[in-house]
């Protein structure tokens, strides 16, 4: 369904920007508490729940653009989230000011996920640049991208639980310590896991509704879907992300920010999957312009980087910011003013 009115349009996107922003902030403080009660840790609980749930507004978006025949603006969408949080790392970079964040927050677990990140990433690349084939509309990557996910979260956790090695610690070294709190009763659990849940559905709902005013407001306007998927919905479904990150550092949980921030990533991954079952004209990779071919190289150009500046690890920067992060701030900016001024 399409809007007609652009002021209606443009009413409706921000209200559900809104809705996002608030719902998300909330699930974060209500993610830490389970991770905490359960005794999973930040890590964990950061890149599996957190991450999936604050990404349900991206992935209804994803899936709402791609059923209503808008392959472009489903892919850019998720392509664009996953280069907008990683940019936030760089603006959190920005606000811990007692050393680089790469070197405040290196671990194995977060160099285990950029890892991930930058594997899952190549998967539906070669996709794009690979035969056109499908099995009833999917294509065969769309099947591997998730078992690839789940078998890295497993080394992911094997990592965080028995590192082979890690990081030689300083004195501005900050490493994550699991808290398990056994005051919490079962009611406890379950009221904080039914908050989640209700706070989780309505972030989806809130995704359906920037899915299809950002279809709408690429009609309206004449902007092309990757601008709009990979600029507007993309930096509106990340909300919930930047406010956790900014507020995570705040608090000292450096492995909360990173951690989720690179693991959410590597979830977002799966709405190119997710996307591909909604689009029904075929496989949905072969359906792509050169635009998310180039989304696609940049977000992992700026994982690379990301990653190099974890096993770096430069203490002090200019103006204490590390030269990774602004190095990865100027790629996403220069990457998409690139896409804006060809539309």
């Amino acid at each position: 369904m399409e809007i007609e009115s652009v002021p209606v349009t443009i009413t409706l996107f921000l209200i559900s920007v809104l809705v996002i922003a608030v719902a998300g902030t909330r699930m974060a403080r209500i993610a830490d508490r389970l991770a905490d009660a359960t005794g999973l840790g930040e890590a964990f609980v950061g890149a599996l729940f957190l991450g999936g749930s604050t990404s349900l507004a991206g992935i209804v978006t994803s899936i709402t653009a791609a059923a209503q025949n808008h392959p472009e603006l489903a892919v850019s969408n998720a392509l664009g989230g996953i280069a907008a949080q990683t940019m936030f790392l760089g603006v959190a970079d920005m606000v811990y000011r007692k050393a680089n964040l790469e070197h405040a927050a290196a671990s194995v677990a977060t160099l285990v996920q950029a890892t991930l990140l930058v594997t899952l990433l190549a998967i539906p690349l070669m996709a794009m640049a690979g035969p056109d084939i499908s099995v009833l509309g999917v294509h065969p990557a769309s099947l591997i991208i998730p078992i690839a996910y789940f078998l890295g979260l497993r080394l992911v956790s094997e990592a965080q639980k028995m590192p082979m090695w890690g990081p030689r610690q300083t004195d501005e070294t900050r490493v994550e310590e699991v808290v398990i709190d056994n005051k919490s009763e079962q009611s406890e659990l379950t009221r904080l896991w039914l908050q989640f849940a209700m706070l989780a559905a309505i972030v989806a709902i809130a995704g359906y509704s920037v899915g299809t005013a950002g279809v709408s407001l690429s009609v309206q306007t004449g902007l092309s879907e990757s601008l709009v998927g990979g600029l507007f919905t993309a930096l509106s479904n990340s909300l919930p992300e930047l406010v956790t990150i900014i507020a995570a550092v705040r608090q000292g949980a450096l492995t909360l920010a990173v951690g989720g921030a690179i693991g959410g990533n590597s979830f977002d991954v799966m709405l190119l999957a997710f996307s591909d079952f909604a689009y029904r004209q075929g496989s949905i990779y072969h359906a792509l312009a050169a635009r998310q071919v180039f989304v696609v190289a940049l977000t992992i150009l700026m994982t690379g980087i990301l990653l190099l500046g974890l096993l770096r690890r430069e203490k002090h920067g200019i103006g204490n910011i590390g030269f990774e992060s602004v190095l990865v701030l100027l790629l996403y900016l220069g990457g998409f003013s690139l896409l804006f001024f060809q539309t």
